[in-house]
């Protein structure tokens, strides 16, 4: 479990950002600038919305990393074929672990954008709740992170935050609905 988390923390730790980002961006216009609700509709297309593009760019990321890096290793290991690596089980597994990052992102991402906006959905006279519950999630990321990290989980839970604050701002300024 230890190693499956090792090799999925990146594309978890990315989704979850990602899927709360979009919630605070796509969400913060219409409620702040509006003051306007959630609807049901709205909070599972922007979750939609998150799912894809972690989706996209984490397995194109993801992928190519992983190609180069077998790519490098074939002219290390000074074959002949350029790429020949990559055309073997080694090429099939780095496949397949996109892969996983890419599903690991995809629902990280579809989840830490429909939770807040859901409770936004259910609560739509608190809507602003919606706000708090995507910087709190942030925050407390940031803290796990922190910890994780072995550094200032307090610093992290700051800095994720305040990045939550900002986000909201430029939602807010895009006044995208």
């Amino acid at each position: 479990m230890r190693g499956l988390f090792s090799r999925t923390r990146l594309p978890l730790v990315l989704g979850l950002t990602d899927g709360l980002l979009n919630a605070l961006t796509l969400a913060a216009g219409s409620l702040i600038g509006g003051g306007g609700s959630i609807s049901y509709g709205l909070a599972v297309r922007v979750a939609f919305v998150a799912l894809v593009t972690a989706a996209f760019s984490v397995f194109v990321s993801d992928y190519a990393e992983r190609r180069a890096q077998l790519v490098r290793a074939s002219r290390e290991l000074n074959l002949t074929s350029r790429g020949h690596l990559a055309a073997t089980r080694l090429g099939r597994l780095a496949l397949g672990r996109s892969l996983l990052a890419m599903a690991v992102a995809c629902l990280a991402s579809f989840v830490g954008s429909v939770v807040p906006l859901l409770a936004g959905a259910l609560l739509p006279n608190l809507s602003w709740l919606v706000l708090v519950l995507a910087i709190g999630a942030l925050a407390v990321l940031g803290a796990a992170l922190g910890r994780t990290l072995s550094a200032s989980a307090w610093r992290w839970c700051v800095l994720m935050g305040c990045g939550g604050i900002a986000v909201t701002w430029i939602g807010v300024w895009l006044h995208i609905t």
